[in-house]
């Protein structure tokens, strides 16, 4: 994530709009097998919505509530569920957001045995002291956490799955804090889909960059 126009202030402190419902899920994209979102293979769900809105961010089209899917939750889990991977990542948009929702989501991947990666816009600290619906509860079903708004005058192409130098990998539980992030590198993956609509996600660099910019006429 990038941070926006706003003051960067305000990605520290609780967003104006709360647009959580535990019964179901506006959804931008789902990825049921992917290598570039986390350790291992993992089922990646990208919410729809952000009252973050970071300035340049990657993944704009996540912002508007009113575009995406929406899905009931108990769809989302059997669908997570049906998939051989070793953990879930959480991804947007902003999914401390749809909190509840994501909550569901995560608990039922903790209850079978599957690591719960969550990426989020806000810091820690913030989630943490925040008494809205379902933030505990999300906080409290992930293992790793990634926090903070990505700052594209910090860019970090050292560390694995982060954008920027501020964002922070919390480890919440042991499950992930042995893992060598030496052992991995930034992964990008495209996908033609059957209507000819190109996916990409994982963070590109160099030359891989500006030949899906140029394949896509838009920057990356």
């Amino acid at each position: 994530m990038y941070l926006s126009d706003r003051s960067r202030g305000d990605a520290e402190r609780l967003g104006e709009s709360s647009i959580s419902d535990m019964t179901t899920l506006r959804v931008s994209r789902i990825e049921p097998a992917t290598r570039a979102e986390g350790p291992g293979t993992r089922w990646a769900i990208w919410a729809q919505g952000c009252s973050i809105g970071c300035a340049g961010c990657c993944n704009p089209h996540t912002w508007d509530l009113d575009a995406g899917t929406t899905f009931a939750t108990e769809e989302l889990i059997e669908r997570m569920l049906a998939a051989p991977v070793e953990g879930i990542t959480l991804l947007g948009g902003e999914p401390f957001d749809q909190a509840e929702s994501m909550a569901a989501i995560a608990q039922a991947a903790q209850d079978a045995r599957r690591g719960v990666m969550t990426f989020t816009g806000y810091r820690h600290e913030v989630l943490r002291r925040s008494a809205r619906p379902g933030w505990t509860s999300l906080l409290a079903a992930t293992d790793l956490l990634v926090d903070g708004p990505y700052l594209r005058d910090r860019r970090d192409t050292a560390r694995p799955w982060v954008g920027s130098s501020n964002q922070r990998f919390i480890h919440l539980t042991d499950r992930y804090r042995l893992l060598s992030f030496d052992a991995d590198r930034d992964r990008v993956e495209v996908r033609i889909r059957r209507d000819g609509a190109v996916a990409i996600n994982g963070w590109p660099e160099g030359r891989l960059t500006s030949a899906l910019e140029e394949l896509l006429g838009e920057d990356l």
